[in-house]
């Protein structure tokens, strides 16, 4: 990981990037954040795996252009990847304002020229990732029709600006066939520990699949579950309408957060002092610990955020919480100490930074 470069000025974000995790959203004890991605590509070009480098940099040259008439993104910051260090694109990913593809992390999907993305307050948008572009709005809890409502002006605008690859049968033409349709991928990040600790989650995530919903990790395809944090979102979107597939995700997000919630008063009523303990051992790690790896502080921010959940932690909020979620990765905690660091050094970096925060919080000595 370098950090060769000028590290990137966080300042410049809007909001930082993070307003999503301030659990300002509906049951944002349960639901870290909803997601609203549109992929579209740009008639005229071929496919961003198959685009030669001078395509890819028109197609944003046009994009750039064009962004003048669409007034979702007026004073949007502009980052092209390539101009940033690993560490930064690293960074961004963490955040969940750039894919691991955009951002050019592993082998498998190296860094393209012309990659970028355009941040703004309430939307984001990705060029030359596996589509062309790459709509998204990031949102607070459960808000489904806040955030689908923000990604369809940023369409409706900047359809009117750039021709869309489109068929009048299969709808929008995309890179990937699961995709082609509407072209909406709508997910939410939510945290499950009670159906995992009562052993109910394999029959929940089953059903999610029988409904035409899958599941993932925290960064979504091809990333791991940890910290008992899921992504759930639509499997394809071909035949279904954008509001269909809306209802659905709603309709089947909120069973869950009901299983969650019914789970949660269970763990209470057979095991108490059971969970009592286990969760406040999680939270007497967190505070004195130092050194922690990545899969431990996820583990241990889980079951400090259902003890707070089941009001046994008082003084910590749920931001605090969803911050040491992003913040204690390992981007972060090299953009916080200023250099590269080993994997030992992170996980020193780590439990020292939440140690403070818990200090800051909930007081008492570090």
């Amino acid at each position: 990981m370098s950090l060769s470069r000028t590290p990137m000025d966080l300042s410049l974000l809007p909001d930082g990037g993070v307003r999503w995790l301030d659990a300002s959203g509906p049951n944002a004890d349960v639901v870290i954040s909803t997601r609203m991605r549109l992929a579209r590509n740009v008639t005229g070009y071929a496919f961003t795996g198959r685009a030669r480098e001078g395509e890819r940099l028109r197609m944003l040259a046009q994009v750039r252009d064009a962004l003048g008439e669409v007034p979702s993104l007026h004073g949007s910051l502009l980052v092209r990847l390539e101009d940033l260090a690993p560490v930064d694109r690293q960074l961004l990913h963490e955040r969940h304002l750039i894919s691991k593809e955009l951002a050019g992390l592993d082998q498998q999907h190296p860094l393209r020229s012309g990659a970028a993305v355009f941040l703004g307050e309430a939307v984001g948008l990705l060029v030359n990732e596996e589509d062309h572009l790459r709509l998204q709005s990031l949102r607070s809890g459960f808000s489904v029709p806040q955030a689908f409502e923000a990604v369809q002006r940023l369409d409706r605008e900047l359809g009117a600006q750039v021709p869309y690859a489109y068929h009048r049968e299969f709808g929008f033409l995309t890179a990937c066939p699961t995709n082609v349709g509407t072209g909406l991928r709508a997910s939410v990040l939510i945290h499950l520990p009670g159906l995992v600790l009562t052993k109910e989650i394999g029959k929940v995530l089953a059903g999610l699949q029988q409904m035409g919903l899958t599941y993932r990790g925290l960064y979504g395809e091809g990333s791991d579950v940890v910290g008992n944090f899921f992504q759930l979102s639509n499997q394809t979107t071909l035949g279904r309408s954008e509001e269909e597939l809306q209802d659905l995700l709603v309709r089947v997000v909120r069973h869950v957060i009901e299983r969650e919630e019914e789970a949660r008063r269970v763990l209470v009523r057979d095991a108490g002092y059971i969970i009592e303990d286990k969760l406040w051992r999680a939270y007497g790690t967190l505070r004195y610990a130092r050194s922690l790896s990545f899969d431990e502080a996820m583990n241990y921010l889980s079951g400090v955020r259902l003890a707070v959940g089941l009001k046994l932690i008082a003084g910590l909020s749920v931001y605090t919480l969803n911050k040491l979620l992003i913040f204690a990765q390992s981007a972060h905690l090299a953009h916080l100490e200023g250099k590269a660091l080993t994997d030992s050094e992170a996980n020193l970096a780590r439990a020292r930074y939440v140690r403070q925060a818990l200090v800051s919080e909930a007081g008492g000595v570090e």
